[in-house]
């Protein structure tokens, strides 16, 4: 019976070594993953438009800004009565602190071919001393493009994603309470014009340049609609031959946008942020041969005060007295050496094991790239 058990389990583990190889065997004979043209590139002509607006936040309940410190709040409260007709007495006007308001900038993005009666969504920011904009209604607000002109109007609710609570000089707070968000809380009161409708090719941009991709792009689109229908301008810029009428036009486009195209592989790169020391590695990076030798030197300085007591029938004045002792300790220099088109992962993983902090990795990468071993794009934010 054991040996019976033993020979299955030895059949079930030469099954299971097969079927590891020939799934390995097929994922390297499948080609590289392909995209539509729409994730790759976006058309001339059809954008987001930011727009901004000014406006007040009433009923925040004690949290809105202090008069006596942010004056434009009161101003634009009392402009808006004289638009509503409430003229106030200059004595009253004059003292009014109202604590329940904040002036906040209202910002927004229009979609392509948003048409008027649309609703889109925006974001409140406070700009005076405001503590929360928590339970806050924006008062309508005209929202401009950078043309001037408006666009949309905005007003609703404010809906903040954090909270927060003090007592007795105690507070704890989540998150942001001077920011929110307003869904569909801007009415689209003006096209933008698009010269989508005009006449002529279309040009299509790639989201990231490349000779490659934009060649490929082109190729595909002549593949499917005929030869002579696109043209790579450059690395950037696909142009395409379209029908004129504006339904063949947007029927055509979609067409193109739902081919797949294959893109280049992206260049090899190394990210590093070398304020939070986070360091990105891109694929197909590679190093030459090289040695890397790391090692850190810490200087320690203390200082201890003693006191100078001079004796009963001395002269002298008792005095406090430093004493600085400074040490200097170089750590001890581990040699990794790296034969040429080792890949920057290996790299990683002999460093990590050797214990390198992320401040050291990064010293080490830059005198790499120095040095000519890192195959690489190096760019650092």
């Amino acid at each position: 019976m054991q040996a019976l058990l033993a020979m299955n389990q030895t059949i079930l583990r030469t099954l299971l070594r097969a079927t590891c190889a020939l799934t390995l065997a097929f994922a390297a004979l499948l080609p590289a993953q392909a995209a539509a043209i729409r994730d790759l590139t976006s058309v001339q002509g059809v954008r987001v438009n930011q727009l901004v607006g000014y406006g007040l936040v009433v009923g925040l309940g004690g949290t809105g800004d202090q008069a006596t410190q942010v004056p434009y709040t009161t101003q634009s409260l009392l402009s808006m009565f004289q638009r509503l007709g409430i003229n106030l007495p200059p004595g009253v006007a004059s003292n009014l602190q109202p604590k329940d308001v904040a002036a906040v900038m209202v910002t927004a993005n229009l979609p392509p071919f948003a048409q008027p009666g649309q609703q889109i969504n925006i974001t409140v920011s406070a700009v005076g001393n405001a503590a929360s904009l928590a339970g806050g209604t924006l008062l309508m607000t005209p929202l401009k493009g950078a043309d001037g002109q408006t666009y949309a109007v905005a007003q609703g609710n404010v809906v903040v994603s954090g909270f927060g609570a003090s007592s007795g000089g105690n507070s704890t707070q989540v998150n942001f309470l001077t920011a929110g968000m307003i869904a569909n809380g801007a009415t689209v009161e003006r096209a933008v014009a698009s010269n989508f409708d005009q006449t002529g090719p279309i040009s299509l941009s790639l989201n990231t340049p490349s000779f490659g991709t934009a060649s490929r792009v082109a190729d595909r689109i002549n593949q499917q609609f005929g030869a002579g229908t696109a043209t790579a301008l450059n690395a950037g810029v696909i142009q395409v031959q379209a029908p004129l009428t504006a339904g063949a036009r947007t029927a055509f486009l979609g067409q193109v946008e739902a081919l797949d195209v294959t893109p280049e592989s992206p260049p090899a790169k190394v990210v590093i942020d070398a304020r939070s020391g986070t360091v990105v590695l891109g694929q197909n990076v590679t190093l030459g041969a090289c040695a890397v030798a790391h090692g850190n030197l810490s200087v320690t300085i203390s200082t201890q005060y003693e006191v100078s007591q001079p004796n009963p029938l001395g002269a002298g004045q008792t005095a406090v007295v430093p004493k600085t002792d400074v040490k200097a300790k170089a750590d001890k220099a581990n040699l990794l050496m790296f034969n040429p088109g080792v890949t920057l992962e290996a790299v990683v993983r002999a460093l990590n094991a050797v214990g390198a902090a992320p401040s050291d990795l990064i010293a080490i990468l830059q005198a790499m790239k120095a040095a000519g071993a890192l195959h690489a794009q190096l760019d650092v934010i």
